[in-house]
């Protein structure tokens, strides 16, 4: 079949980027990467571009292909264009990521941030004989997360990264729920405070779903930050901003069965943080002017919606349950 490709090139040192297009003939049943791979050889020799395994195990390939994070390898290049030979692929390097040349990422930021969670076992007391056992069981909550292959997907399309070059992004912080997760492990609790209060932390994930969208393993690491979450308030690490964020949010649910924006800020950063308040106002009001902050759901008389009973009644029966499983 006949394939179109657009493909990113630039060089890291003078910062120049153009695209190139080639227009190729592959078999049906070809990848992005073989597409590739086919112009590197036989096209453009000067094309750079990572690959090792072709099997979707090392995570060397991944770039951005028609403007989302995923393994080239695993792209089927007749499931992108569905059929259509007009249809142009566009391939760009990772997301977040310096660029050394062309589809080639500097991924120094991806594994400073591993780095930076201590992904490595950390347990005390006696040294066993032979190695650490734990039981089968002990380790299936852990399955899902081992399966990352360190490819960065997560972090190419990281919208909060994009932001907050502090944020430890969705690889590292999923690597330490591995960790947190393991009961070999001694440092649970000093694993979770520094997650908890260091600045771009568990807390600062907006909760795009972009990591579990573009993961290619299903690790989701969005859910496993979520995990860190829940964990670390089981631990008692309850001071934070986020905390409180979080319990403003379900509050503000439970009471109205809507979110109420006007009140949601001052709840969650506290009604005399006036630096704080202060800094926001200039936010608060483009969303007035929007009609996104509608006031009248502050007055005494305003109503919560419909079936409000309802939602209070779900909210009671999840939090018994944790209750339930916290004293078991």
């Amino acid at each position: 079949m006949k394939v179109k490709l657009k493909v990113k090139r630039s060089n890291g040192e003078s910062g120049d980027a153009a695209y190139s297009r080639y227009e190729i003939e592959t078999a049906d049943n070809a990848t992005v990467l073989d597409a590739l791979i086919q112009v590197r050889e036989y096209e453009d020799g000067t094309l750079g571009l990572r690959c090792s395994c072709r099997a979707a195990i090392c995570g060397s390939c991944s770039m951005r292909v028609d403007g989302h994070s995923r393994l080239a390898c695993r792209a089927k290049v007749i499931a992108i264009t569905r059929g259509k030979e007009d249809h142009e692929i566009v391939v760009e390097p990772m997301g977040n990521m310096p660029v050394i040349k062309d589809l080639v990422s500097d991924m120094e930021i991806f594994w400073s941030k591993v780095r930076q969670v201590s992904p490595y076992l950390q347990p005390e007391g006696a040294v066993p004989e032979h190695e650490y056992l734990v039981p089968n069981e002990a380790m299936i909550d852990l399955t899902h997360t081992m399966n990352c292959i360190m490819c960065g997907a997560c972090v190419s399309a990281c919208t909060v990264l994009e932001v907050d070059k502090s944020f430890i992004a969705p690889a590292a912080l999923a690597k330490a729920y591995r960790f947190v997760g393991d009961p070999r492990d001694d440092h649970k609790h000093d694993r979770l405070e520094y997650l908890a209060k260091v600045q771009g932390g568990i807390w600062d994930c907006t909760r795009c779903n972009m990591c579990v969208e573009v993961c290619p393993k299903g690790v989701a690491p969005m859910d496993r930050i979520m995990q860190l979450r829940e964990i670390s308030i089981d631990e008692g690490m309850t001071g934070g901003i986020g905390v409180r964020h979080s319990k403003a949010f379900s509050e503000n649910i439970r009471r109205n069965g809507r979110l109420d924006e006007a009140r949601f800020l001052p709840e969650a950063v506290g009604f005399f943080n006036v630096p704080r308040l202060l800094s926001e106002l200039p936010g608060g009001l483009r969303m007035l002017r929007a009609g996104k902050l509608p006031w009248s759901h502050t007055l005494p008389w305003h109503k919560p919606i419909g079936g409000i009973k309802s939602v209070r009644r779900m909210f009671d029966s999840i939090r018994s349950q944790k209750k339930g499983k916290a004293s078991s």
